[in-house]
């Protein structure tokens, strides 16, 4: 499953052997090739919402429309062409575009009609299609058509980012297969997740893209079908949308209760540190924080004790994911897994939680950490079914042992793990000489540099790399400013960096694109440590076409193990709550669903909003 934000936004496939022609249905038809048609799908299991479902329940049905949002964005941008990899995409594009289907927050993955009113979807998943809403239209009154989905998809394929040429790559061809229809069929082999992943297509206007080139950078706003379309913008300073009057899909049970603002302005801010300040000046209007350090001790000023700001930590039940630091394996140093084991005891986590997070955090021990998909005990008889046939090619431990990172807490624990590390660089090659670790075959050096593209973060890394010294390990931090920081990640140009990989609670594709072998050598992918490991490409195989929630379960499992026991990263923390900040003009749902806090239900507040105006004017005076 893509993981996407609240605010939305394979091997390449020549166009010839992509379109073809199939036998016409007509546009009527509620059946194509014996399979009826239905209002979602499910990834496994059934859907939660029935056929005629109004609206999910973490809506507000009935949230009133209207009012201004100012929102903030870090950095800078230069292009509303965020499909590709040059540039700096722009804030708020996600708007102006629809996708085939849209998911509810409230399922681990599940897709509901919204340029599609009916998909079909074969019991063995082969193939997939989507009958199109007649009433879907472009911003400038042209309908929606099966050219424009077929158009966009070999686009994405032969233009786009690489991501979209490993997402959809097991695609063998798309098809017009009616008037309003358009198809899917898909390479041999199980894929059941795809059909899911296609309602995830941003379709995009061919019309529109008659004439422009693809592959270049543009400041043109772009022509959507989605609620939004972008009112004006000041490049690298800020991006306004607007909501679109008669939105064509304003009254689908997916919108009700979405998409409230009337306009949405998005600020840009050098770092966080100055939109912070912003906030507290109330140049913006909400701000989801996260820095443990800011949220504990920079929301004391007045406007909060005033009750003008509200703070609120909103718990969730998703993924956290994996955020870490990340070794660069194509440097040759990082090559050897006990060298990458032993610099993870130089990270003190519960000292760094105790003394700079506040004891906000939460031990990240998994890839999949905060939910049902993370390995915390020893394999179970599904698991090792997956895992036995690997046997000698995987670590031992696999098997044998729970993983947990080094655990710090203190000097004296501290002590003990650096010298467990330093057996570990010894056995690796890497001894101490005159006071440095160096390589007792080629004399060489062990040091590397931390890229960062956030000076807040160096508080974190300075400590980390002050007991790396003691090991003889020389570690330098450099902070770049986010373009340059961007491009060198695309061409990976760094050691090591703090990254991260979102998941879902249903993963499948991604993971080809975030430990793939063939995603290593690929500029602007996703697999930035660099893993080339066929039994991590079979097992993740496992999980893309594992044919029930308890067959994916164990497969993801078995792929976490591997990739813990692979010492591929240092891992972080987490935590089980979204932390937000707001002015007191809001309202928003009462129920919050598993996916966690979702922004785009919120709506203003008339009642609030008036009294937050009539407050500040009075201090004023």
């Amino acid at each position: 499953m893509m993981i996407t934000s609240i605010f939305r936004i394979g091997q390449g496939l020549l166009a010839a052997a992509l379109i073809s022609s199939t036998t016409m249905v007509p546009a009527w038809a509620q059946t194509l090739d014996g399979v009826k048609g239905k209002h979602g799908i499910a990834m496994h299991g059934d859907l939660k919402y029935a056929p005629a479902f109004t609206h999910f329940d973490y809506v507000n049905p009935d949230a009133p429309k209207g009012g201004v949002v100012r929102l903030h964005s870090i950095g800078t941008f230069d292009n509303f062409n965020t499909f590709i990899i040059k540039g700096n995409g722009a804030a708020g594009t996600g708007f102006t575009y629809n996708s085939l289907m849209s998911g509810s927050a409230d399922e681990a993955f599940s897709q509901y009609g919204e340029l599609a009113e009916l998909v079909f979807v074969p019991e063995d998943r082969s193939w997939v299609a989507f009958k199109l809403r007649k009433e879907s239209e472009w911003h400038d009154g042209k309908p929606v058509t099966v050219d424009d989905v077929i158009w966009s998809f070999n686009t994405l394929i032969e233009k786009g980012s690489p991501f979209y040429r490993f997402y959809y790559g097991s695609v063998a061809k798309v098809s017009k297969a009616g008037d309003q229809i358009v198809r899917f069929d898909f390479k041999p082999g199980e894929n059941r997740e795809l059909p899911l992943i296609l309602g995830q297509l941003t379709v995009l206007p061919k019309h529109y893209w008659a004439g422009r080139d693809f592959t270049k950078t543009t400041l043109e706003p772009p022509l959507g079908s989605g609620p939004y379309k972008i009112k004006s913008f000041e490049a690298g300073r800020f991006v306004v949308v607007e909501r679109v009057k008669d939105y064509w899909g304003k009254d689908l049970a997916v919108h009700k209760g979405n998409y409230n603002f009337d306009t949405i302005r998005f600020d840009y801010y050098r770092d966080n540190t100055i939109a912070l300040e912003a906030f507290k000046a109330g140049e913006y209007d909400y701000r989801s924080e996260n820095s443990s350090k800011a949220w504990a001790t920079a929301y004391n000023f007045k406007a909060v004790g005033q009750g003008l700001i509200k703070r609120e930590e909103i718990t969730h039940n998703r993924s956290s994911g994996m955020q870490a630091f990340v070794f660069n394996t194509r440097r040759d140093i990082f090559k050897d897994k006990r060298l990458r084991q032993a610099l993870a005891y130089g990270f003190d986590f519960e000292w760094s939680n105790k003394t700079l997070f506040y004891g906000q955090y939460t031990r990240t021990h998994s890839f999949f950490s905060n939910s049902e998909l993370a390995a915390t005990e020893l394999p179970s008889p599904d698991e090792l079914k997956i895992l036995t046939p690997y046997k000698g090619q995987v670590p031992d431990e696999v098997f044998t042992k729970v993983y947990q990172a080094p655990k710090g807490g203190g000097p004296r624990q501290m002590r003990k793990n650096l010298r467990v590390a330093g057996k570990l660089l010894k056995d690796a090659g890497w001894v101490i000489k005159d006071g440095e670790r160096v390589n007792a075959a080629t004399g060489q050096a062990l040091g590397f540099e931390v890229l960062l593209v956030s000076p807040l973060f160096e508080r974190i890394v300075l400590p980390f790399a002050k007991n790396l010294e003691k090991l003889g390990v020389k570690v330098s931090v450099r902070t770049v400013d986010p373009s340059q920081y961007r491009r060198r990640i695309q061409t990976y140009d760094f050691d090591v960096i703090v990254g991260g990989w979102g998941q879902s609670l249903s993963p499948g594709n991604e993971q080809r694109n975030f430990w793939g072998t063939e995603a290593a050598d690929l500029e602007g992918g996703r697999n930035t440590i660099g893993i080339k490991d066929p039994v991590i490409d079979a097992i993740i195989e496992k999980v893309i076409s594992a044919p029930s929630r308890k067959d994916l379960i164990a497969a993801v499992k078995s792929l976490d193990r591997v990739l813990q026991w692979g010492h591929w990263v240092i891992p972080h923390w987490h935590a089980k709550y979204d932390r937000v900040a707001f002015w007191n003009k809001f309202g928003r749902p009462k129920i919050t669903p598993t996916q966690g806090n979702q922004f785009t239900t919120w709506w203003v507040d008339d009642m609030l909003n008036g009294a937050l105006k009539e407050k500040l004017a009075s201090a004023k005076e």
